[in-house]
């Protein structure tokens, strides 16, 4: 109680303060983490197209993206027990390190298997990097940072949208695919030589369980990413959906077995009385409704005959929506505003999804098209109103240091395993028809309205006892 009590009253440092000379660092080192990471994601289905043309593997186009994202998820799992084992520090070089190898790996890969490898490694150090975004926060900033700096953390997902296919583009276009991963490497170089200077070597607290990988909960998450990941690129509609509930029933094993469990991926107090279970939730269904951006692209190609690069545009509207309504909605200070903002946020996403479902048409003209890019603005301010304060509220419920670094860990592996259900989902829809016509398009978003709706009831519990704590009426 006093922790959530602690936090309430947190929420007072200023954007001057988390990026002013004291800070600048960490933030920058933390934010990076995670850009790299999702940029990363972004520049690589950019290239795919050239590396295919030069080192073939037509047949392995899918699972550069698949082995990236169950890399991710697997090594998500290992998050809190590398920083209580190696400090924010050197958990921070050693993802940096690998994530540069993998690179570099990439760079130079002769064939599409050698591809594989690095993307695999990308993966595992990527995963790893964008859970310390979260992790460390807690450890590198002090707590009336906190809302802001999971703020600024966040969109970099966003960050990650709008510059990796521009990117990717810009190197595919003079042919230098190979270029784009060695820049990644170089970067990530660069980033490595700040952490000593930005983050501190240790953090205090509990460290009975630095050496204590949760292996049981890792293999069943990397076997449900793998299920479910695979569940969106096959076309046949059976084997997809035996996939997804495959994957679903891995996830509910996955929560016994962490439960029981003395080194788990959740901490303690996600299976007790309280928020943080709703928390978790709220997060996890704001990422999965999402996904319905994968597709925005190719549908603004096929039903208003949009120029690739103009349907790339298009698709970076949730990002845009998602990443300003993230920095306004972290300068909130009045607890009764911010419950009343995370209550209604899959509210306001589910409007902006149903209004892009009612308004898919074939050759849609413009003023149509205008009205997609307003719904999609809409969807991403859902998403990016409340994920701050969701983040910051998982941080502050711990009942000690160790849970709460626990608790701020698995935001991320929450977020990537909903992400790759969500893409699951999509993909189940999509496949429908073969086409990927109007019909494939308002069904898709009906679909993830629909669930983001229900996200409303997740965001109602998850808001109601801090309303209780706090006095609001």
């Amino acid at each position: 109680m006093a922790v959530v009590t602690q936090t309430q009253r947190s929420a007072k440092g200023g954007w001057r303060e988390l990026l002013g000379p004291r800070n600048l660092g960490a933030s920058t080192v933390l934010a990076g983490g995670v850009a790299l990471y999702a940029t990363n994601d972004f520049l690589t289905i950019s290239l795919l197209p050239s590396a295919v043309t030069e080192i073939g593997g037509q047949r392995l186009y899918a699972w550069v993206t698949t082995v990236y994202l169950v890399a991710s998820v697997v090594a998500a799992t290992t998050v809190g027990p590398v920083l209580t084992k190696l400090g924010p520090r050197w958990a921070y070089v050693s993802g940096l390190v690998v994530f540069g190898v993998g690179s570099a790996t990439c760079a130079v890969a002769p064939s599409m298997e050698f591809l594989l490898v690095g993307r695999v490694v990308q993966g595992a150090a990527g995963g790893l990097l964008a859970g310390l975004g979260y992790a460390v926060i807690n450890a590198a900033l002090p707590q009336s940072l906190w809302t802001r700096a999971s703020a600024l953390v966040s969109a970099m997902w966003g960050v990650g949208t709008l510059v990796g296919p521009a990117a990717g583009g810009l190197f595919a276009q003079f042919g230098s695919w190979r270029w784009a991963f060695s820049a990644l490497a170089i970067l990530t170089a660069a980033m490595a030589l700040l952490v000593p200077f930005a983050l501190p070597a240790r953090e205090s607290g509990d460290r009975r369980q630095a050496d204590r990988i949760p292996v049981w909960s890792l293999l069943l998450l990397g076997a449900a990413a793998l299920a479910i990941s695979v569940a969106g690129v096959v076309h046949d509609v059976v084997t997809t959906a035996v996939l997804l509930v495959a994957g679903v029933a891995l996830v509910a094993l996955f929560l016994v077995v962490d439960r029981r469990t003395e080194a788990s991926v959740l901490p303690p107090t996600a299976f007790r009385p309280g928020p943080l279970k709703w928390i978790y939730l709220t997060l996890g269904v704001l990422m999965a409704a999402t996904m319905a951006d994968m597709y925005v692209p190719l549908f603004g190609q096929r039903l208003a005959h949009l120029a690739p690069v103009a349907a790339g545009f298009l698709g970076v509207s949730v990002a845009v929506g998602w990443t300003i309504s993230e920095i306004t909605s972290a300068s909130l200070t009045r607890t009764a505003t911010i419950v009343r903002v995370v209550t209604a946020a899959p509210l306001v996403m589910a409007t902006g999804l149903a209004v892009a479902a009612l308004t898919q048409v074939v050759d849609a003209p413009g003023v149509v098209v205008a009205v997609w890019v307003g719904a999609l603005i809409v969807t991403g301010t859902g998403v990016g109103a409340a994920w701050p304060h969701l983040s910051a509220w998982a941080m502050g419920s711990g009942s000690s240091p160790a849970e709460g670094r626990t608790a701020s860990a698995a935001i991320n592996t929450v977020q990537l395993m909903c992400g790759a259900f969500g893409a699951g989902v999509a993909g189940v829809v999509v496949n429908l028809t073969e086409r990927g016509d109007a019909t494939a398009a308002h069904w898709l978003f009906a679909t993830m309205a629909v669930l983001a709706a229900l996200g409303g009831v997740a965001s109602y519990r998850a808001s109601r006892d801090r309303t209780a704590r706090s006095g609001v009426g």
